[in-house]
């Protein structure tokens, strides 16, 4: 855990509280919150929806703030990473803790007294999954981390509906489930090329565990069962026909990446040039940052046609599955 992890400390400025928060992980949890919140269907005041957004928003940024605090010194060990305030010591870590406690409790309690308490307490569940059991125990202790730790990325959507409705409905959870599914394909291979960094860490990451070849197979097993899983919401009449082909299409591409990964020697090899930067990598590890850099965009239209389709009011498909609605 988090252990003194100082250079030269330069004084804080309010871009390093902000990076505390983690704004690119936020801003995909905002996105898919409010994505959960229109898809509901039920009439909100935009008053209340924004302030259910904001909710959500403060509690991912006070689950980064958790995480950075706790994970100062894997940080400080792993290029992509050594530059967090925490590590680079321009936050104190105990500034990072009290950051985190404070915004936890100020976004469950708004949450709760604007909304609804069932809306306040999957936020509070969700925050205590990602900074206690997902970063103080899985990242740590097993190379199912991303796997089962997923579910704290996954439930945004959820908190979103329930914000919305009270209720938390199948299609709700079949936001959550495609999430879920998403991540472990999404963060392995991210892995398979930083692989090295998480070793130094010591963070069991499954090409450290397992071995690149392992990693790049379960992959490919993971994506057939995440792809067809993307399809069920025009089944439920949660999605229409522009998602099923935005759906189908987009599948069929995120599989054909899958393969060449499944394919390709990914991971076999430490990448010396690999410096931090998320898309520098060598022609080995490309397969692996393609297919990484393509499972954001693919989620991003998934939900975006989703949201287009009910802001827009777009004809849907037959119902085959009663999903439950608002």
């Amino acid at each position: 855990m988090t252990s003194a992890i100082t250079t030269s400390r330069a004084p804080a400025r309010w871009q390093d509280y902000v990076q505390l928060l983690k704004p690119r992980v936020m801003s995909l949890v905002v996105f898919t919150a409010l994505t959960g919140l229109v898809c509901a269907g039920r009439p909100i005041h935009p008053l209340l929806g924004a302030v259910a957004v904001l909710c959500i928003a403060v509690g991912a940024g006070a689950s980064g703030a958790l995480n950075m605090w706790y994970d100062a010194d894997i940080d400080a060990r792993m290029r992509r990473t050594r530059g967090r305030p925490v590590p680079a010591g321009r936050v104190q870590g105990a500034d990072a803790l009290g950051l985190g406690v404070t915004l936890s409790l100020l976004s469950v309690m708004f949450m709760g007294i604007a909304l609804n308490w069932l809306a306040a307490g999957l936020l509070a569940f969700t925050i205590f999954f990602y900074a206690v059991v997902y970063t103080m125990w899985l990242k740590r202790w097993t190379a199912q981390n991303i796997v089962i730790g997923g579910l704290a990325g996954a439930l945004p959507p959820v908190i979103g509906w329930a914000a919305a409705t009270g209720s938390v409905p199948l299609n709700a959870w079949l936001l959550c489930a495609i999430i879920f599914m998403w991540t472990p394909p999404h963060f392995w291979a991210l892995s398979l090329y930083t692989s090295e960094d998480y070793e130094k860490a010591g963070v069991p990451m499954m090409p450290v565990v397992a071995g690149a070849a392992s990693t790049r197979r379960q992959i490919f097993i993971y994506s057939l069962l995440f792809v067809p899983l993307c399809l069920a919401p025009a089944a439920t009449g949660l999605g229409g026909a522009v998602y099923l082909g935005v759906a189908g299409l987009g599948g069929l591409a995120f599989l054909a990446l899958a393969w060449k990964v499944r394919r390709s020697s990914a991971g076999d090899s430490a990448d010396p040039r690999n410096d931090g930067r998320l898309y520098d990598v060598k022609a080995g590890a490309k397969d692996a940052r393609n297919l990484f850099a393509f499972s954001i965009l693919y989620l991003t239209l998934l939900f975006a046609t989703l949201l287009a389709e009910k802001l827009l009011d777009l004809p849907g498909l037959p119902v085959l599955i009663h999903g439950g609605g608002a």
